[in-house]
């Protein structure tokens, strides 16, 4: 599962420092370049509800092995691409893999330990390989663009998913944990549709406007969907895509909240630090990638920590500790300068910043699938797993909207600066906020002990 989350976050960031030599290779337009990052957000991030069913409903075994062929399969095809359509295609195909594997693979992990220790660490293993796999994927991308061609950015998945399916078969298959009702189709539609629309209105805000016609008649549609699935799924005798039931769990309800900040913050800040490097520092792709290692490293360091102190403090207590730390760590980074260095004014912050985030991330996961009845860890997984996409997606939206906004049409190197300094603090801000709704809204106790409140 390590391997499936690894490569799964890899794929988010892994293609970004190629954009350039892809547009050039394939004679991708400005607009058109976009949707190569937007295919693969568009389809994880609209079909994670319904992944999450299916592996609740299927098996989540089987599930993850049809989602490894899928990736596989995608990112050949994507590496072999010679024009536009066939790439934007392949990267679509990734998502929709990644929509199978990523809650089916959490949800295995949540049910192989349910609790305890070895839950603590399962969860510190996973989380620091999901965060440093979007943090290497830069330095891969990097190193793969510049030495052996962006087809390679693609490749790279293939030999993961062969070494995933190797390991995959060898886990004990798991039964379904629903027994089959009539399926809720209009709720999958309506969920599926809604998600969709949701990341497709506030992906394109790079080219139309926040206060746009097409941005807002966009996201109205979203919306409505979104509380008609809602209705829907209260009132429908089916089974339903999402028990609503589930957000009466303190621990799923506080954990998606918090996710949501952070995953907008994080996002953003890969994003801004990224742009800082390469065009107010002057790094090229390679050297940007390598310059994200003590990022990388600071996760898994973060990550380690949070297996030890899980022992002494409850799972929202490491929580806040590592959103504190995060916020300090981009507010520092908002201290940009346009004649500064690496040295001064990025691995500082971002050793602060990473290890902040390898402490929140197996908490979050845990409380987000704990005290959650079996059959339903899928749906659990899934609905975590949305709240970071989406979440991923708004943050990145606006703070890039209000960066672009301070910036202006100057071009310097102060404005650029500048801008990114105001998305960074404005990141910080954010996951303040995340860490007071987690300090308040989040059990005092450990999830699994609070099970019973979710069983009716």
């Amino acid at each position: 599962m390590a391997v499936v989350q690894f490569m799964v976050s890899l794929d988010l960031s892994v293609v970004n420092v190629g954009l350039p030599q892809i547009r050039t290779s394939l004679g991708f337009s400005e607009v058109g370049l976009t949707w190569v990052i937007h295919a693969y957000a568009l389809t994880f991030g609209g079909l994670l509800l319904l992944g999450g069913k299916i592996a609740d409903l299927f098996g989540r075994k089987k599930l993850v092995l049809i989602g490894l062929t899928v990736f596989g399969v995608a990112s050949l095809a994507g590496g072999f691409a010679t024009e536009p359509g066939h790439l934007v295609g392949a990267r679509a195909g990734q998502g929709v893999g990644a929509a199978m594997l990523a809650p089916a693979a959490l949800a295995l992990l949540t049910s192989t330990f349910p609790s305890g220790k070895e839950r603590a660490k399962a969860f510190g293993v996973w989380s620091a390989v999901n965060a440093a796999g979007a943090a290497f994927g830069v330095l891969i991308g990097g190193v793969l663009t510049e030495y052996a061609g962006w087809e390679w950015v693609m490749f790279v998945n293939v030999p993961m998913v062969v070494i995933a399916l190797i390991l995959a078969r060898r886990i004990a298959a798991d039964a379904p944990s629903v027994t089959r009702g009539r399926p809720d189709i209009l709720g999958t539609v309506l969920a599926t549709a809604g998600m969709s629309l949701l990341v497709f209105g506030v992906v394109r805000t790079d080219q139309h406007p926040w206060t746009s016609s097409t941005t807002i008649t966009t996201l109205a549609a979203a919306v409505l969907l979104l509380a008609v699935f809602l209705y829907v799924e209260k009132t429908t005798s089916r089974d339903p895509l999402i028990r609503l039931g589930l957000f009466a769990n303190r621990s799923v309800a506080g954990a998606n909240l918090f996710v949501l900040l952070l995953g907008g913050a994080m996002a953003s800040a890969f994003y801004f630090v990224s742009l800082y490097l390469q065009r107010v520092l002057g790094s090229g792709p390679a050297r940007t990638g390598v310059e994200f290692l003590p990022f990388a490293l600071g996760v898994v360091v973060g990550s380690v920590l949070a297996i030890k102190l899980a022992a002494s403090l409850a799972p929202r207590m490491v929580l806040a500790i590592g959103g504190g730390l995060t916020g300090i760590g981009f507010a520092w980074f908002s201290l940009f300068t346009a004649d500064g260095s690496f040295a001064s004014d990025v691995l500082g912050p971002s050793i602060v910043a990473s290890i902040g985030i390898g402490l929140c991330l197996a908490p979050m996961a845990s409380l987000g699938t704990g005290g959650v009845a079996a059959h339903e860890a899928g749906a659990a997984s899934a609905l975590l797993n949305s709240s970071r996409q989406i979440g991923a997606a708004l943050g990145l939206a606006a703070l890039g909207t209000a960066a672009h906004a301070r910036t202006g049409d100057v071009g310097t190197l102060e404005a650029l600066t500048d801008g990114y300094s105001l998305g960074m603090i404005i990141g910080a801000v954010i996951v303040v906020g995340g860490v007071v709704i987690a300090l308040a809204a989040l059990p005092r106790s450990s999830p699994e002990a609070a099970s019973a409140a979710t069983e009716h």
